[in-house]
């Protein structure tokens, strides 16, 4: 969800590759499996330019990672014990905190848009706070309501 903003400003904005819809389409996509900004990304590379973009789009999100991954390794310990570094650590996790609120802000004025949706919707947040129930039985109920509505 975090990465809507950018995604909106760059695929429909700026390149016009993709319409409103179908960066919300991707972004369930990516909702419904472990990984959901790597699933989007696949989407995405998919729709703009099949199966080889859906390659390329995947290949070029995981492969940054892994290289940072392997580079920072050695240095991770010393990083840790740091108490400026562990300051800004901080202060990052709250910047996301902060920026995960206005993604889900951002796509709750795009999505809810009609009873159904927010009859979907608060009843799956109530669930989803107040319980331990696993987030794919939500998503599969909503599905299916969804599809009944539709049908």
């Amino acid at each position: 969800m975090c990465c809507w903003r950018f995604l909106r400003a760059d695929f429909i904005v700026h390149l016009g590759w993709l319409t409103e819809k179908q960066l919300l389409d991707a972004v369930a996509v990516g909702q419904i499996t472990p990984g959901p900004v790597f699933t989007t990304a696949t989407f995405i590379g998919y729709l703009v330019a099949g199966v080889k973009g859906a390659i390329v789009a995947t290949v070029a999100i995981f492969l940054p990672g892994f290289v940072l991954v392997a580079a920072s390794g050695p240095i991770v310990a010393k990083v840790r014990r740091s108490i400026a570094a562990s300051a800004f650590l901080d202060g990052v996790v709250v910047a996301s905190l902060a920026l995960v609120v206005v993604v889900a802000w951002q796509l709750a004025r795009q999505c809810l848009l009609d009873v159904l949706t927010v009859a979907i919707f608060l009843p799956s947040l109530v669930l989803l706070l107040r319980t331990r129930t696993n987030p794919l039985w939500i998503m599969m109920a909503a599905a299916l309501v969804g599809l009944w509505h539709g049908a």
